[in-house]
């Protein structure tokens, strides 16, 4: 992923030769920025919240349901695997993860995440 546009890149794009590309192509500006600028970038990216803590959170966006079915049916698409694995695989196991590692009740989680069937039993 692209620390400067959040744009998710594929394995091939992550050769230094067109990593480079990107840059130029996408931030022309940032091409005289030295080393430690992109580690300053990295640094910040790192410390974004954890999955444990943002489960601990009792303020949570709306949107979070549904920015998490993208990145789920990214990973899908990615894999080249049919779209029911969804709901049929990933669900279950988010579940389970949920419960088992979290200590969390998973159905009310599961409901915010809008797959095309969502039940998970």
């Amino acid at each position: 992923m692209c620390l400067l546009c959040n744009k998710v890149l594929g394995n091939d794009a992550m050769k230094p030769s067109k990593l480079q590309d990107h840059l130029i192509r996408c931030h022309p500006d940032k091409t005289e920025k030295d080393l430690k600028y992109f580690q300053t970038l990295k640094d910040k990216f790192q410390k974004r919240p954890t999955l444990d803590r943002m489960f601990a959170s009792t303020s949570q966006r709306n949107d979070d349901g549904l920015q998490a079915s993208y990145n789920i049916s990214l990973l899908i698409a990615k894999s080249g695997k049919p779209h029911t694995i969804g709901e049929k695989l990933i669900l279950p196991a988010v579940e389970e993860v949920l419960k088992t590692v979290l200590h969390k009740p998973a159905s009310g989680i599961i409901k915010r995440i809008p797959l095309s069937t969502n039940t998970v039993e």
